[in-house]
């Protein structure tokens, strides 16, 4: 045994070996950060891709309610429940 450990196991592997483990699990850079990492990125890409989709929604609607009057005082009636002077309004839940 001992005679297998001089022939195959030097130093300079040690040394190596060492070296090697201490950059995939103990650095700043690890691999298992870097796992993390990626998924962090991974969702964070997500949330912008809603982020984005929400934008886009919101410009159009507010591109509708710049060029329709119409569209402007549904939204106005729906939303803040307000009326004109000679109506009633009645909100059922």
């Amino acid at each position: 045994m001992i005679n297998w450990l001089k022939r195959y196991i030097s130093l300079p592997l040690l040394i190596v070996m060492g070296f090697l483990t201490y950059v995939l699990f103990f650095n700043d850079n690890s691999l298992k950060k870097s796992i993390d990492y990626a998924g962090e990125i991974r969702t964070l890409e997500e949330k912008i891709a809603q982020c984005e989709d929400t934008l886009r929604h919101y410009e159009a609607l507010t591109k509708r309610l710049d060029s329709s009057p119409e569209e402007l005082e549904r939204i106005v009636r729906e939303h803040y429940h307000m009326k004109r002077p000679s109506e009633d309004v009645y909100i059922f839940d």
